[in-house]
């Protein structure tokens, strides 16, 4: 996944912002808080880092072309990056982006999802 699908895929998400920061990376916001970050690479392909569940987390971290998140996972964050996946495996990536878009969204308080539309089900 380039950086332009991955931005486009996150500004299809409901509710969320956009900003550059940390070195220029693509930071993506729910609320005001971070699901997803395209940036960080350290060998020249996209790397794409976002939150998980606890299961998607133990998963993933075994996966070949994942990791666990550069500084957010040495903090305890159950955070994921994405650096060396092919083009083929972009269903993947777009449904962890949803579910990392959906984690913290669930997080934000009631009085906020309900003013952003979210989990209003």
């Amino acid at each position: 996944m380039t950086y332009k699908e991955f931005n486009k895929f996150c500004s299809s998400l409901p509710a969320t912002t956009y900003v550059t920061q940390w070195g220029g990376s693509h930071v993506w916001k729910v609320g005001e808080k971070v699901f997803a970050i395209g940036g960080w690479e350290k060998m020249g392909n996209p790397a794409i880092t976002f939150k998980t569940s606890d299961l998607n987390y133990h998963f993933l971290n075994d996966q070949t072309g994942y990791r666990p998140a550069p500084y957010l996972a040495a903090r305890g964050m159950k955070w994921i990056q994405q650096y060396d996946v092919p083009d083929t495996e972009d269903n993947e990536v777009t449904y962890y982006l949803s579910e990392s878009h959906r984690i913290v969204s669930l997080g934000l308080t009631k009085k906020k999802q309900k003013e952003l539309g979210l989990n209003q089900h």
